[in-house]
């Protein structure tokens, strides 16, 4: 197999894997609110309600789609897109797994293994803003307008202490590169005492960027508590108000395959990416490829555990204010990023670490 060919495979089944992770996360979403509610959750369509994400989307495909009267109709369908695409396009440059061998040749399960890796996820991230401030604007509605100016100012004071805290992870990698911070969490010396194998995680050295960066993609996704951009009894439904059929499906699944990512590259820069304890072993003793097999299954499985996560924490923590959710960012996180940052500076000065 060449490597055009296996990027080709690669590419379509990610955009699969992550379309089918984004539906089925709608379904785990509802029966985590129902396990936390004390309700059973869907359970009509299908065995255990598993075929409820089909049943949705198919709704969505065969609803009746309209535009506003007054509405700006290409801004208004070029909004829902620019969220979509950008959600999509982000899981292109992170490792998902160990090399794997097919007929002797090593094929990296990464798309796009870029230097600049760090810097092109976070201009995806500011560039997805544009989608939902274009939506709110081209309704010609006063409660979209509101939500997407929450939206944009919103994401634009978390992308700060976002940035902030992944600068001590470059600090530590001296890279911008994903698989360089995947790599360096392979290996080494854990604490600098002792040798460990593919357990040298970055959560273990820092916690506090672990915090702000976790809080920080909350925000960015639109979760609750941060989903003040379209909060139902204030704003009818935000920026997403106008919106119906796939148009409104595009904007939802967006936040889902958004959901997905953030968790993905919070286990890429926290959590070791695909490295698990014992990988060099299984490499040595099982062969290339049972590691890799094996590495996917742990990224995948620490990515859902995020998700899950995520999901508990929005059916628990009642929703801020906006003036709380502002003064937590400006006033808490991007200080402490800032502290961390100092800290983590002079750590490396003092003891090369």
């Amino acid at each position: 197999m060449d490597l055009i060919t296996f990027k080709i495979i690669l590419v379509v089944t990610l955009f699969a894997v992550s379309l089918g992770i984004a539906a089925y996360s709608t379904w785990g979403e509802r029966k985590v609110a129902a396990a936390l509610q004390d309700r059973i959750g869907p359970n009509r369509a299908g065995p255990f309600g598993l075929l409820q994400p089909l049943a949705d989307g198919g709704k969505l495909f065969f609803k009746e789609g309209f535009i506003p009267t007054g509405a700006d109709r290409f801004l208004f369908i070029l909004g829902p897109s620019i969220t979509m695409f950008i959600a999509l396009i982000t899981g292109a440059v992170i490792p998902w797994g160990q090399s794997i061998n097919i007929g002797g040749d090593s094929f990296s399960l990464q798309v796009a293994n870029i230097d600049v890796g760090v810097l092109f996820l976070i201009g995806m991230v500011s560039i997805g803003v544009y989608g939902m401030m274009i939506g709110g604007w081209a309704s010609n509605n006063k409660y979209s307008l509101i939500g997407a100016i929450r939206a944009s100012s919103q994401m634009i004071s978390y992308e700060l202490a976002m940035g902030l805290s992944l600068l001590s992870i470059i600090m530590m990698s001296s890279s911008l590169n994903l698989n360089t911070i995947v790599a360096d969490q392979g290996s080494g010396k854990l604490w600098g005492l002792f040798e460990v194998d593919g357990f040298n995680w970055n959560i273990l050295y820092q916690p506090l960027a672990f915090i702000i960066f976790f809080v920080a993609a909350m925000a960015e996704t639109n979760r609750h508590p941060f989903d003040l951009p379209e909060c139902e009894s204030e704003l009818v439904n935000g920026y997403m108000t106008e919106y119906s059929s796939m148009n409104f499906g595009m904007y939802m699944f967006g936040e889902y395959v958004n959901m997905f990512i953030s968790n993905a590259l919070i286990v890429v820069l926290f959590f070791g990416g695909f490295n698990y304890p014992g990988i060099g072993w299984v490499t040595d003793n099982w062969g290339e490829n049972i590691a890799s097999v094996l590495s996917i299954f742990a990224m995948l499985g620490k990515t859902i555990i995020g998700i899950l996560i995520f999901m508990w924490i929005r059916w628990t923590i009642p929703r801020f204010r906006y003036d709380q959710l502002m003064h937590l960012g400006w006033k808490t996180l991007i200080p402490l990023a800032l502290l961390n940052l100092v800290v983590t500076g002079a750590v490396i000065l003092l003891f090369g670490a």
